[in-house]
């Protein structure tokens, strides 16, 4: 439990503020002659929910070969254009482009094959799929038939990756894995696209099952952690608080994005006790801990914020601010304070069909910022995640298709940490170039 743990921190804290608050140590901090500059380490002072990193959106998601993308076209037209993004595999998004929040879609297949054939690749005969998706498991990707190359197929994969960087880099600010559960059927014309199992609740204790499999409770921050003793998750969540950035180095923690779906999580587990994720609920739930807000123009967000909530909302979306370099939302969104921002665009000139220096990043250029919202006097950004290894733009496009052989053994990355955009984006004339 953090709560101990807490206390301390508190105490730290409260120390450390009084510091900064004496006349004489104020004169040091500023600078001026005859004074050393102080900072207060962010590990003991700041909490997680002060901090406010950017997200990328279906962070598994690649583009199609173009025999689909031209297949797919034929039905949906234009609307293909919101498919039109990639994301570089996951270690990659962590060292190079700053990412600490990711989103993975997930599909049950309790028996394993049922989305070993998609019908888009029989169609365009794409050959054989990658042999474990007949694995039983969950399953990651986008729309079934139509839109499914990961980067990761399955949950314990992805799951896997996110490990093994975490385990090589223990120091990092605590990851947020936002879990989309999908069991939608697609109906489109005459066609008959595999039928999704469904979400039970029995389901979830299944997703639960995978999530523990993989990643220990020693590196996950769970509802329990977070609740204590208090009598509502919510209830800690707006008085003890969340744990400092000490307490969760080198950990993740879960996210539901699925609103609809949260009273069925909530079956036999009543305020999320013995639950691995946050559920995705609103103020005055006993379970309100996290709260989405994809609007970044929500005028609810920084309030949440300053509640004790943490808050997840959206830089842009289904392409069209890329396209149009508008970087309205983008701005609006950073300046909400909500603690996740997601993106599709972590570096520039990522577009794929289009040109466009179109990008979400945190201001300075740092991995992860004091929010403009919450966070505590001697926050230092630069300090609160230093991990990132920055790549060149490679003269070769990544790969399209995860059955496809790479490349280039880098994905586009930009070194520019301004934050700062090029004039608008400059569609590309005649048939859209599918690999970007």
């Amino acid at each position: 439990m953090f709560k101990l743990r807490r206390r301390r921190a508190a105490i730290c804290g409260l120390v450390a503020l009084a510091l900064l608050a004496s006349p004489a140590l104020a004169t040091a901090s500023s600078g001026r002659p005859g004074g050393a500059a102080i900072s207060v380490n962010p590990d003991d002072l700041v909490h997680l929910n002060q901090v406010q990193v950017i997200g990328t959106h279906n962070s598994y998601h690649e583009i199609p070969p173009p025999k689909e993308v031209a297949l797919r076209r034929q039905f949906i037209g234009a609307a293909d254009d919101q498919l039109e993004y990639r994301h570089a595999p996951l270690p990659i998004q962590f060292q190079s482009q700053k990412i600490r929040q990711i989103e993975l879609d997930e599909f049950l297949d309790a028996k394993g094959g049922l989305y070993y054939k998609p019908q888009i690749r029989e169609f365009t005969q794409g050959g054989p799929y990658d042999p474990v998706m007949k694995q039983p498991g969950i399953k990651v990707l986008h729309v079934q038939d139509v839109d499914y190359h990961s980067t990761c197929l399955t949950l314990k994969l992805c799951l896997s990756e996110i490990k093994a960087w975490s385990d090589a880099h223990p120091t990092h600010m605590p990851i947020a894995i936002l879990l989309e559960l999908k069991d939608d059927p697609l109906n489109v014309g005459t066609f008959h696209f595999t039928n999704p199992e469904k979400w039970t609740s029995a389901a979830m204790d299944t997703l639960d099952a995978e999530i523990r499999s993989v990643i220990p409770a020693s590196k996950m921050i769970t509802p329990d952690d977070i609740r204590g003793s208090h009598p509502t998750l919510e209830d800690a969540v707006l008085t003890t608080g969340w744990p400092t950035l000490a307490q969760s180095r080198g950990k993740v923690l879960f996210l539901m994005d699925n609103a609809a779906r949260r009273n069925t999580y909530l079956v036999g587990h009543p305020g999320l006790k013995g639950r691995v994720l946050f559920t995705n609920a609103n103020p005055g739930n006993a379970d309100a801990a996290f709260i989405e807000r994809n609007d970044p123009t929500d005028k609810t967000i920084p309030a949440l914020v300053k509640a004790g909530y943490v808050v997840r909302t959206r830089a842009d979306g289904d392409t069209k601010e890329a396209r149009a370099n508008n970087t309205s939302p983008r701005d609006a969104a950073l300046a909400s304070g909500a603690q996740w921002v997601s993106t599709d665009y972590p570096v520039p000139n990522y577009g794929v069909g289009f040109q466009t220096t179109y990008s979400a990043q945190i201001p300075g250029g740092t991995v992860a910022r004091c929010n403009p919202v919450n966070a505590p006097v001697g926050c230092v950004s630069a300090r609160i995640d230093t991990i990132y290894t920055p790549v060149t733009t490679p003269t070769t496009l990544p790969p399209t298709s995860s059955t496809e052989p790479p490349t280039s053994t880098e994905p586009p990355t930009s070194t520019d940490t301004t934050g700062n955009d090029a004039p608008g984006a400059t569609p590309v004339a005649g048939s859209p170039n599918f690999t970007g």
